[in-house]
């Protein structure tokens, strides 16, 4: 119980961190699991786990995302890209170019900030159910829409996750291999566990579990012109499945990434009685407090370790230090 709630949802982690906790289940991220993600490094060899940050291109995907733009700084009064100082001194023979971007921070490969997704709950137990985030934050005062347009996340900005470093031992699951690229199947509790159960997958507490699919190199292939067919396409997970759920709360694993849109199914029709259009991400990022990644560059990584008969690597994924956003671009690495 803290000052901003008497109750919390139920099965969720709030509170158990301290009552101004922002960080969630990457609390579980320490020593102990960066020792033990470095332990898995034998060849030395590194691997990208982002897609380039313009693709999958267009909107097929997301129809309120766009790629990034770039443009050159203004600097003495024209555009300082390709930028001759010889304009201000003749013996220079400096030549610059310097810009800036407009970024849409959860366009390509990126991470949800614990500040991306909450609900409407009754924190105070006294029948009012308002908007909040992870551990209670509030929606207007905690994560701010001003009045000239602005927005800032006060808590559960993703810089917090940046500060605290995120670097540990990554465990991949192979849904492509056992899943394929089409129709899309949706994967519950039991699949799961098959999959894992026959590649000799384990997830411990705090590992960094990262899921393949296939959709990165579908979305690769389409060269920036994606069509519909990436919306029906390759593994998600099902977060209907209230066993799965539960897996992930039991499991202890500290994030959950994908190389597909949202990790679990989207743009399907809600069921009768549902009160969330994204229940994995209500229940990791509202309820656990597990950040979660999307659009990841997962294939070559994948491939490598079912070929060397491994499933752990160290993975290195810090966000963006960006102060009060709600998501950030992630360039990670794995090293095996």
């Amino acid at each position: 119980m803290t000052e901003r709630w008497k109750q919390r949802p139920e099965g969720s982690t709030w509170g158990d961190w301290g009552p101004d906790d922002q960080l969630g289940r990457m609390n579980l991220v320490d020593r102990t699991k960066v020792l033990q993600g470095i332990a898995e490094v034998k060849e030395g060899r590194t691997f990208c786990l982002s897609l380039p940050l313009d693709l999958p291109g267009g909107n097929v995907l997301s129809p309120v995302r766009f790629p990034p733009v770039l443009r050159p700084v203004i600097r003495n009064n024209e555009p300082y890209f390709n930028y001759d100082w010889r304009k201000t001194n003749e013996r220079l023979t400096d030549i610059a170019a310097d810009d800036a971007v407009l970024l849409h921070t959860q366009y390509s490969t990126q991470w949800d900030a614990l500040a991306h997704r909450g609900a409407r709950f009754d924190v105070m137990g006294d029948g009012h159910a308002i908007p909040v985030y992870y551990n209670g934050f509030r929606a207007g005062d905690d994560l701010e829409l001003r009045a000239d347009g602005t927005s800032m996340a006060h808590r559960l900005g993703v810089e917090h996750m940046a500060a605290h470093g995120v670097q540990g031992r990554g465990v991949l699951v192979d849904l492509f291999t056992h899943c394929g690229e089409s129709p899309r199947q949706e994967v519950g509790y039991d699949r799961l566990m098959r999959i894992m159960e026959a590649d000799g997958v384990e997830v411990e507490q705090g590992d960094m579990l990262c899921l393949w699919t296939g959709l990165d190199r579908m979305i690769l292939r389409m060269a920036g012109m994606p069509d519909e067919t990436l919306k029906h396409a390759c593994a998600v997970l099902d977060g209907r499945d209230e066993r799965l759920l539960q897996w992930i709360t039991d499991s202890g694993v500290a994030v959950i990434a994908s190389d597909n849109l949202a990790v679990e199914a989207v743009g399907k029709p809600l069921p009768e009685g549902a009160t969330t259009s994204l229940p994995l991400h209500e229940h990791c990022l509202f309820k656990l407090g597990i950040n979660l990644g999307e659009l990841w560059h997962l294939a070559e990584l994948a491939q490598w370790l079912r070929a060397n008969g491994r499933s752990r690597f160290l993975l290195t994924a810090p966000p963006l230090r960006l102060t009060g956003a709600v998501g950030s671009p992630v360039t990670a690495i794995a090293t095996v």
